[in-house]
Formats: structure tokens, sequence, C-alpha cells
């Protein structure tokens, strides 16, 4: 094949496509719809959020119990399914099984790949861990000119050693150990009572990073290093901690996409840092899809480093539905690009200029719904995939059913994703569904409004479950969950 030199190369190249290519996680949360981009497409994922309904997603039928720790225990599980290795090998072109992406995998995941025939379409496992440390994410932002907050990075063994190595920073921190999902391992400490509810999680650590704690707002931004530059997504405010969403203080539950999130001046920050940030990856090694984290400071306008997720994530589902990526192509389509064996010369420059207007980012949010009581019981009811419709009463009902976020018309439409359905068990933390919608679900203070908690409470409403008596039953419900307080699925 000749030379890719723009975008309609790309997606003629795409749309032409017959080698297989795979999204193998929980769901398919992350890439929904990309499978209207990319021929030869399929999800394999554990949880059927389609109930049957979806032809590119392959779930097994048969279940084994098992306790997953991670979501890369979920994902190696499926590879060695005999369900999906029939299937893949049904598929495969000679000794070619195709490609797999993933949230997240391992060392293991590779060696499966490699007796299957699947070439990993990410950099090495090893890689990504390390760039995945929040304490490596300091010292490469550093080097590449992109400063984080106020904060030091040292072994910590007793709140006076925090005392004495933060002295600078103040009284009120924040304290983040190298690895962590969804604020699970941040923790705010304004005092010694503070300190010694998290002591043995922070004292375990070689290192932690240690910052001043600031007035921020949470933001997010995704880019792909490819090997004509880093691409930049929009920048998008983040939901985090919201009560009614999520049980975890510090915990990600949603974004929020729309030009006006921040003034331009910091809009163009953020993407200058994650631009300068994505060379360093690349002379680092890593190449390919990437989010950072960025902490706007409320006071005086900095924009300072939060952390890096070397991977797609839970903003994914909103870079890849925008109006930019449906003008050009989405986002994931310059990570398949990169991995694949096609040469390929595109002016990542023009690109940027034109996905930075204020005109290409439509507005879209995110809801991540979890259960967030204590109790824990059988689900016998939950809302179907699909669009549901609000009522001027805040009341919502089933529309219809469909698979992409751009089914739901206006911002009266929601697109939700069902995750726990009737049969699994309901705890604290779990994953309940994610509600995608155009529009705003936050104020200009970044507090949910009307709008979002109607649709909360709505989404919630549909749901039912029934009482577990047994406290040994409980523990054992727990115990075979997926995700939850133990990792994020999403």
């Amino acid at each position: 094949m000749s030379k890719i030199t723009t975008i309609a190369d790309v997606r003629r190249h795409f749309l032409n496509n017959k080698e297989p290519i795979y999204f193998i996680s929980a769901t398919n949360f992350n890439l929904l719809g990309i499978g209207d981009w990319v021929g030869n497409f399929r999800h394999i994922n554990y949880i059927d959020c389609f109930e049957g309904q979806q032809r590119n997603v392959f779930v097994p039928k048969e279940k084994f119990p098992r306790d997953f720790e991670s979501i890369e225990d979920i994902n190696n599980y499926l590879l060695e399914h005999k369900e999906v290795i029939d299937f893949i090998q049904s598929r495969a072109q000679g000794g070619n099984a195709g490609v797999a992406a993933f949230l997240m995998f391992d060392e293991h995941t590779e060696e499966v790949c490699e007796q299957l025939g699947l070439k990993v379409a990410f950099p090495p496992a090893k890689l990504r861990s390390r760039m995945d440390n929040k304490i490596e994410t300091v010292r490469i932002g550093n080097k590449a000119g992109v400063p984080s907050v106020p904060n030091v990075l040292a072994k910590v063994g007793s709140y006076q050693e925090l005392c004495e190595v933060s002295r600078e920073l103040g009284d009120d921190l924040v304290v983040q150990t190298a690895f962590g999902d969804s604020g699970h391992t941040t923790f705010f400490i304004a005092n010694e009572d503070d300190y010694y509810k998290h002591a043995e999680e922070i004292e375990a650590e070689s290192e932690v990073k240690i910052m001043k704690r600031i007035n921020c707002r949470g933001s997010a931004i995704e880019a792909c290093a490819t090997r004509c530059g880093t691409v930049v997504g929009p920048l998008m405010t983040e939901l985090v901690g919201f009560k009614t969403l999520t049980p975890y203080k510090g915990g990600w539950c949603g974004n929020e996409m729309f030009a006006g999130a921040f003034d331009q001046s910091v809009r163009d920050k953020a993407r200058e840092y994650t631009f300068q940030f994505g060379e360093a990856l690349r002379e680092e090694g890593y190449r390919g899809y990437f989010e950072l984290d960025f902490l706007i400071d409320m006071d005086n306008g900095e924009v300072y480093l939060g952390e890096l997720n070397p991977r797609v994530t839970g903003a994914s589902s909103l870079t890849n539905v925008a109006a930019f990526a449906h003008s050009d192509i989405p986002l994931f389509l310059f990570h398949l690009l990169e991995f694949s064996d096609v040469d390929f010369d595109l002016d990542i420059n023009e690109i940027n200029e034109r996905w930075a207007h204020p005109e290409s980012v439509d507005s879209w949010s995110q809801l991540v719904i979890k259960h967030t009581d204590e109790s824990v019981d059988l689900l016998t009811q939950a809302p179907r995939t699909g669009v549901w419709k609000m009522a001027d009463d805040g009341s919502i009902g089933y529309h219809h059913y469909n698979y992409h976020p751009h089914a739901a018309e206006d911002d009266s439409e929601g697109f939700f994703l069902r995750i726990s359905g009737a049969g699994d068990f309901r705890y604290e933390g779990a994953d309940l569904g994610i509600l995608i919608t155009r529009g705003r679900l936050m104020d200009d203070d970044f507090q949910l409004n009307a709008r979002a908690k109607a649709w909360i409470d709505g989404i919630r409403g549909q749901y039912a479950g029934q009482s577990l008596q047994d406290p040994v039953v409980e523990e054992v419900a727990v115990s075979h969950a997926v995700g939850g307080g133990n990792f994020k699925i999403l």
C-alpha cells in the first residue's frame, strides 16, 4: 500500500481493513462506536452490557467462578477461555490471529497473545508499568518542562517524617502512592489523625508523592504519541468525589467536554504541556494513546500536571465521539495506525491546530454511577442499555435500543450503558452503569446541576435488589464481585 499522507487516506485504510482487530476488556465502554470506523473490529468482553444484541461484542457464554484482583486478571481469563480462543482462531488469517488492544494488560497477557498469534497494539507491559508510576510521571514532566503541583518525593515512615520532608509545603497535604485508580490511593492529610487512617498504605511504599494541597479543578486531556508527533485532544473537566456517584473521596466519576470549561489561556497551556509530555514519552520509548490529568489552580490559573495514564481511559468514550473526531477521525485510529505496518506521514501540527478550535468541540458529558451504600444485595431488576428519555417532570423512560452515544439526539436524551444487571451482586463501589449525554451536567461552579441529579435519581430508580440475610453469603458475594473497591474495571 502507498504511504498514507491525509486523513482521508486513514479513513479509507481502516474502513477497508480485513485484519481482525480486538478490544479485550471487562466491557466495551472505553471504545464505544470504534467499530463504525474500523472494518473487522470486535470487542471481547467479560460483561455483556447489551444482552446479546450487539453483533461486534463477543462474550463467552460459560462463566467459571473466579476471584479477580485486577483488570489484567479478567483479560487473562478471557484469553485463556476456550470459547474466546475458538472465536479468535475462527477469524484468523493463516498464522495471523490479528491485533489486540486492552485497557490494561501484563506480561502474562503478552505471553498468551504470542501463543495465540495476536499482536499487542501497545508498548510492552513493562514499559507501560514504569510510565504508569506517579513518581516517574513527575520526573518525566520535570524533564519535559511540564510542572507538577509543588511536591516532594520521599520515603515516609511516620507522621513526624512526613512533616519534616514536607515542611515547605505547609500543613495541608495530599499524598499519593505510585499506583492506584479513581482516588483509591490519594490521601488528604491535614493532621495526625488523617495520617493514621492511611499510615499503613503510605509507610508500605518505597517512595510517595507529597503535594501541597491547592484549590484546584480536575481536568483530563487525551493524546496519542505517533512517529510524526503527538496528536492532542480537547481539555475536559472531571467529575470527582460526588457522593451521589461514588463512595470514594477523590474518586473519578465522570467527565464534561465543552469549549468554555476553562479560559483560552488555560486550554492553550494544557495542550502545549500535553504535546511536550507526549514528545518526552516518545524519547522514553513509549508511543500510542495516553491521557494526562491536569490540576487547574483556581486561585492563580496555574496549570499543573496531575498524573499520566498510558492507555485508553474512561474519558476515551467522550474523546472519540466529539465533533472533531467525526469531522476527521477518532483519536484511537491514530493509535491503531501507529501500531500498524503501514507507512504514514501526517501533518500533526495542522491536525492539532484544527482540533484546538472551539468550534471543533461540541458538548458531551458522562456520569459513572456506582453503588454508594454499604449494603450488599442481589439485583433483581436493572435498566437496559440504550437511549433513555427524560420527561419535563424529570422522570426517565426507556426509548429505544442503540449501541452508540450519538443516538442520544438532544439533551433530553441519554445513552445508558448498563454494567451491573439482574443476577449480579450490588455492593459498595460496584459500577452500576454509565450515562453519556449531550450538554452539561455541572453548573458554572462545577457542581452537579438539576439535570444531572434527575438522571442519577432516575437511573438508580430503575434498579431493584433482594436483600441477602446471611452475612456469610454477603462475604462470598463481595469476594466474587468484579471491580468495586478492589480495582477499576472501566
